[in-house]
């Protein structure tokens, strides 16, 4: 059995469906062409690779506030599809358990996109994220989560860090943000996505110099706390990604059968809430 045939579940990925949902007037950018990954490609991809169940995050391109398109690829899905949604830090407490009824298990902080600041005038939301145990799926690269992190610790909610935390490759592995993200591993809130290196790696694929930081991330969170994803459908990519390559690369980085099946799977259902 190789990794193809192994149960999976892909814990970050998007729809992108402009002609039945159209963009906002003032996104930043407009996916288009190879981009556009409607629920129907999503689930043909996600069925040709033997993905059983898949984690919809809600992007600031295109959509930004407006999670319309992701809520009806999950209403689409028959259960095979959760969300992360994208809300306004002022959303009260009844839409957010509206979003939670209609399949979102939690909300996007993009540090990246929109800055720290932004972020740390969150805690009423965070609040009401906890009350409802709703994830943050937190997006931040270099430094950032110097700051964001004991913020977040402190709020006592459930965190998805994307992408390992987008760390800076020559910066090695005691640069200050990866330091943070390594110490939120003690929390026992916190889980990782082994996910986006073409985000934060300075080679092309098979990203080698991501392995120290993916090997330090297993030590620190351990399988139970470690998830994969692919990113389809690859915003912005500097090159050519393909889910084939990057599941025979996490094959490679995840070589123990046990391990690759935590991560893969066990993990993302049991933290997600996927039925095995």
């Amino acid at each position: 059995m190789t990794i193809y045939d192994e149960p999976k579940v892909d814990c970050h990925c998007h729809v992108f469906d402009p002609a039945r949902f159209p963009y906002g007037a003032n996104t930043f950018y407009r996916p288009a062409g190879q981009e556009i990954a409607t629920a129907s490609q999503l689930r043909h991809m996600h069925d040709a690779y033997g993905v059983r169940y898949g984690l919809l995050v809600g992007p600031n391109s295109g959509y930004e506030e407006d999670n319309r398109c992701m809520l009806d690829a999950i209403a689409r899905g028959g259960g095979r599809y959760k969300g992360i949604a994208v809300v306004a830090n002022d959303i009260d407490e009844a839409s957010l358990a509206a979003l939670a009824e209609a399949g979102v298990v939690g909300v996007a902080f993009n540090a990246t996109h929109h800055g720290v600041e932004r972020y740390l005038a969150a805690g009423d939301l965070l609040a009401k994220l906890r009350a409802l145990g709703l994830w943050v799926s937190l997006q931040v690269q270099h430094d950032q989560l110097v700051a964001l992190g004991p913020f977040l610790e402190r709020a006592g909610v459930r965190v998805l860090v994307d992408h390992c935390g987008r760390p800076t490759p020559e910066a090695g592995l005691g640069q200050p943000g990866f330091q943070a993200l390594l110490r939120l591993a003690q929390s026992g809130r916190v889980a990782v996505k082994l996910s986006g290196y073409a985000k934060f790696s300075l080679e092309a694929h098979p990203y080698r110099d991501i392995r120290p930081y993916v090997d330090a991330l297993l030590d620190a969170f351990t399988p139970a706390r470690t998830l994969w994803a692919s990113d389809w459908p690859f915003l912005r990519a500097p090159e050519r990604i393909d889910v084939g390559p990057l599941l025979a690369l996490a094959e490679s980085l995840l070589a123990d059968t046990n391990v690759r099946r935590a991560v893969l799977w066990e993990t993302p259902c049991a933290l997600l809430g996927f039925a095995r």
